[in-house]
């Protein structure tokens, strides 16, 4: 069990430095910062890609769970991608750096909603 505790937190780093390169915003500088929108969207994209995870761990060889994991955690980029582009009103991106609390939380929900449909899925 030790061994997918391990590739977990690995693949959960990657995941969110993969977030942090697309961002506009840097989103541990905008938490030390005091941005509650960044700290709630971030959190969502903790929470999805952890809840991706955990569906992807009923693979019991390790080799299907990193599969797994890896494919959803993609999946779940891709959403956020395509949440951002499907936007046309306002930035999701820019919002969340100026602070707009509604459109953090509005992130968190498509973050952690499109987990679990991925997570039903591939579990």
């Amino acid at each position: 069990m030790i061994g997918y505790f391990s590739i977990a937190v690995m693949e959960l780093i990657v995941f969110l430095s993969c977030f942090e390169l697309v961002t506009k915003y840097r989103c541990w500088q905008e938490i030390k910062k005091g941005n509650v929108a960044a700290s709630i969207a971030t959190g969502g994209k903790i929470l999805g890609i952890s809840n991706v995870i955990r569906y992807a761990a009923v693979h019991t060889p390790i080799y299907e769970f990193m599969i797994w994991s890896a494919v959803g955690a993609v999946l779940l980029f891709a959403a956020y991608i395509l949440f951002e582009f499907l936007t046309p009103v306002f930035r999701i991106d820019e919002e969340i750096a100026n602070g707009n609390v509604a459109v953090g939380l509005i992130a968190m929900f498509v973050s952690v909603s499109v987990s679990f449909l991925i997570g039903a899925c591939i579990g």
